[in-house]
């Protein structure tokens, strides 16, 4: 499983010793410069990029029509179609919206168009990744629907989100829905210890997750354990602290963090 960390400008150079591949959001291109130039010269240094149309962050995904021209300029390796937060129908009519944005983009440049699942109910979410697995290239399950709530076991809202997405997971496999021919990536975290439930079990299609867990934990001065790094989550979002500065100490606990979340993975 490829790992990328969400990090803030100052670290950006210094993340190609921890991340796997880079994820860009695309509602932060036009507001640093720094941060769009390390995106446009990433092809230069031979680094995957994932352009996230920036839902998690903004609500709703970032106007279609210049989020195509980004993903036009940075030529991205990977690129999430506008999708609407919790409502699979309207997701789906995104898709189909976009859909010769997305076989204009393919033919310009070899790239993979990210499905989103999205839904509130089983049979909506079980719907839209069906849709997802015939349409799209590669297929994102977020870490934070409210379905994971109704179906997620533990005390915390984080712990059912955590154990929420795996029992999806593995309702999907166990009535034959999941397309094992298909990669799947995992938008963010709850809790880092989840990712290890999908490596023992050899889901081996879940080719990517992309956190920033590990990061603003070090922000925050937080430090990972090991086998399930943090038992909470700092609810700052990366996006606000994308222009923040690092002590010594923060560095080093990204260091340490971002090293024990692979151990998580069993790398």
């Amino acid at each position: 499983m490829k790992v990328s960390h969400e990090s803030p400008v100052s670290i950006l150079a210094k993340s190609k010793e921890y991340n796997d591949f880079d994820y860009c959001l695309v509602h932060l291109l036009d507001q640093h410069t720094e941060y769009l130039n390390y995106y446009k010269t990433a092809k230069e240094y031979d680094r995957e990029v994932l352009l996230d149309n920036s839902i998690f962050e903004l609500g709703k995904a970032f106007d279609s029509v210049q989020f195509f021209k980004w993903v036009n300029e940075l030529k991205p390796n990977m690129f999430i179609v506008p999708d609407v937060l919790e409502n699979a129908q309207e997701t789906m009519q995104s898709y189909i919206k976009h859909a010769e944005y997305v076989k204009q983009t393919k033919q310009s440049f070899t790239t993979k168009a990210i499905g989103a699942i999205q839904g509130r109910t089983w049979n909506e979410l079980k719907n839209c990744y069906r849709f997802m697995s015939y349409e799209a290239d590669m297929i994102a399950l977020s870490f934070d629907f409210s379905y994971y709530e109704i179906v997620g076991e533990g005390d915390t809202k984080l712990e059912r989100f955590c154990s929420g997405r795996q029992r999806f997971i593995t309702d999907l496999i166990n009535t034959g829905v999941w397309d094992w021919s298909k990669p799947h990536h995992l938008l963010g975290c709850s809790l880092a210890k989840e990712f290890r439930f999908y490596v023992d079990r050899n889901i081996y299609n879940i080719v990517s997750c992309d956190t920033s867990n590990p990061i603003v934990a070090a922000i925050h001065g937080l430090k990972y354990d090991a086998d399930y790094g943090l038992q909470s989550k700092p609810t700052t979002k990366l996006a606000d602290l994308i222009t923040h500065e690092f002590t010594q100490d923060q560095l080093d606990l990204v260091n340490y963090n971002t090293s024990m979340f692979k151990k998580i993975i069993r790398r």
